[in-house]
């Protein structure tokens, strides 16, 4: 699947996150791939034996951001100032932004803009060395498992907007497959470490309920 460059997608999208070839959070990745690989999306999100938690979580959180990327990339064109005028998830939920520095009260937007903002935010997050340490050794700060408990929620609300808003392009584009399994494993893993507040989840809890319940 790639990255629909070129267009006004070129704005909207972020460089993929990668984590530095051959160090530990790497081979974590790898780990996890493998998992993913034997079809059990629940032994996948086990934390490993040994493993220290918040490098499990900030691997994965690294590993979301860059599939909630590539899916949003794929529907750009589908989702505009005119046919996402709010960023919504269906009729009862709708999002206002806020970053808490640059836009400290929440401001009503489009959805390209919102998920503009939301993705160049996490980008920044994960780029900021002293909260997402690439270095093995160097500790994570107290308030690490908070702010991807917040990134977590932010990037539930993009699935959430494809789903309700765009999901009959994702049909038309054959992705629907690719969707759903990267939102289980998404659900299965907040689920496991308990990062996303119930009532957060609310705009797709029947289709949570839905894709997770053949697995319990």
């Amino acid at each position: 699947m790639s990255f629909l460059f070129g267009n006004r997608s070129s704005k909207t999208f972020k460089p993929k996150k990668s984590l530095p070839e051959g160090s530990h959070q790497y081979e974590l990745l790898k780990h996890a791939e493998a998992t993913l690989g034997s079809g059990n999306l629940r032994m996948a999100v086990m934390l490993p034996d040994g493993e220290d938690l918040n490098e499990w979580v900030a691997v994965n959180t690294v590993d979301f951001f860059n599939q909630i990327n590539m899916l949003y990339g794929t529907i750009t064109d589908f989702c505009t100032e005119e046919s996402c005028p709010v960023m919504s998830a269906g009729p009862k939920y709708e999002y206002h932004w806020a970053d808490g520095t640059n836009i400290k009260k929440p401001i009503k937007c489009s959805a390209p803009k919102y998920i503009d903002y939301l993705m160049t935010w996490v980008q920044d997050q994960l780029d900021e060395e002293t909260l997402f340490p690439s270095k093995i050794g160097v500790p994570f700060p107290k308030n690490f498992m908070s702010v991807a408990k917040t990134i977590l929620k932010r990037l539930f609300r993009v699935y959430a907007h494809i789903y309700h808003q765009h999901f009959d392009s994702v049909i038309q584009l054959q992705e629907e497959a690719h969707l759903n399994t990267s939102f289980k494993h998404f659900i299965f893993f907040v689920q496991e470490f308990n990062l996303i507040d119930r009532r957060e989840q609310a705009p797709l809890q029947e289709l949570i309920e839905k894709l997770t319940s053949k697995d319990r």
